[in-house]
């Protein structure tokens, strides 16, 4: 399969058109074929008042695109013999031993456990929070005060948050059925107990000074401050404006190491920095002589998944996505002629995140791509995101 560059170049337009209009202050795409860079594109802002432009070293809030680093580090761990699929994750965190879960208009006993499975396919059980049960709006409640003791400066830490999560309902029995939610951020904690390092520890010695990922972290480090994009978002006129708050208990503008180290949501980088993970995935786990983890398990985090009908409910909730199911914190496309965008083959994984960042691994094409902009409440694959995976597909032949 080859890729026409010529043709990636519409690109450009595509980004132009999205900064032009204020769609987003500034993005930027990067794509890889065969092992090779073959196209990488930016336009706009990183700092719209002090008109520092959207570049290759700006670092941006990964947000959900961090649940695929936190998938990889829960595989070196099952590879490495130290944990396992179906294992309580009680064992890890003994605050899941009591779990309660909703049924019906009722909160009771729950006494099926949440596997390590669970935490990988989000069906323990827990959500990001709602209205419409007494399971739903504890969650709420929970992250609501989980942000409020953050912004006093009274952060929990990553053990800390998933021991209080244990004291809220199930929004349903485990493994029977599927919802997003803060399983990620549990399974960071089950990695720090595994370990016996913190999570950004972990992340650092087994991923990122392995794959030379220098700008990534869970924090941003003096001197390099001024590479962090700003966070914008829209006024009530479409407007764009600055968006200093976080969600999900994540400091936006993190400058030392929090206390609270997200599994689901918390690092930041460069596109650089993210495009090796891509790399890595795409070449059976090594890259550059840095073997992270083993082809046959790779190929479990690109295949194993959610049923059949749990793939309906996944495709309910996440209606762009049609055409994938769901599996080990990434997005599996198994069929191609619902997709909602020009596809080559199945097999593609990867996620996205809640400030429009979105990163494809195509393993039959050996295609990485990473989009990175910095717009708040654009998770769930923008629509800029789509038009640059459609050059980019088109570009085959």
């Amino acid at each position: 399969m080859r890729i026409d560059k010529t043709h990636l170049d519409c690109i450009q337009q595509v980004l132009d058109d999205a900064t032009s209009s204020n769609t987003f202050a500034g993005c930027s795409a990067l794509v890889f074929h065969k092992g090779a860079e073959v196209g990488y594109y930016e336009s706009g802002m990183a700092d719209i008042a002090r008109q520092r432009k959207f570049s290759r070293n700006t670092i941006c809030r990964f947000y959900s695109m961090t649940k695929v680093i936190t998938a990889v580090a829960a595989w070196q761990l099952i590879e490495r013999g130290k944990l396992e699929l179906t294992e309580n994750i009680a064992r890890y965190i003994p605050s899941f031993a009591h779990l309660k879960v909703q049924s019906g208009d009722k909160i009771v006993d729950c006494n099926t456990p949440i596997t390590v499975q669970d935490l990988l396919n989000m069906t323990s059980g827990y959500s990001y929070g709602g209205t419409q049960d007494e399971a739903h709006r504890a969650m709420m409640n929970f992250i609501v005060q989980l942000g409020e003791e953050t912004a006093k400066g009274n952060q929990p830490t990553t053990a800390e948050c998933a021991r209080k999560i244990a004291s809220v309902p199930l929004g349903f029995v485990p493994s029977t059925s599927f919802e997003y939610g803060v399983s990620a951020d549990i399974l960071g904690a089950v990695i720090e107990e595994v370990s016996g390092m913190t999570l950004g520890e972990y992340f650092k010695k087994n991923i990122f000074t392995p794959l030379e990922m220098c700008d990534t972290g869970f924090f941003v480090e003096e001197g390099k401050r001024e590479r962090l994009a700003e966070l914008y978002g829209y006024d009530k006129d479409g407007n764009l404006q600055l968006r200093k708050e976080g969600i999900l208990g994540i400091i936006n503008y993190p400058f030392s190491a929090p206390a609270f180290e997200s599994g689901g949501a918390g690092l930041l980088g460069t596109i650089d920095d993210y495009m090796k993970i891509c790399r890595m995935l795409n070449n059976a786990g090594e890259l550059k002589g840095a073997r992270i983890l083993y082809p046959a398990t790779v190929r479990a985090i690109a295949t194993l998944s959610i049923s059949k009908e749990l793939t309906k409910v996944f495709t309910k909730n996440h209606p762009t996505l049609s055409g994938y199911t769901y599996g080990n914190l990434t997005r599996h496309l198994i069929d191609e002629s619902s997709s909602k965008t020009i596809t080559a083959h199945t097999g593609e994984f990867g996620w996205d995140g809640w400030t429009g960042t979105y990163m494809a691994v195509d393993p039959e094409n050996e295609l990485s791509i990473v989009f990175f902009t910095q717009i708040a409440d654009n998770g769930g694959y923008t629509q800029t995101a789509r038009r640059v995976r459609n050059v980019i597909y088109s570009a085959l032949y």
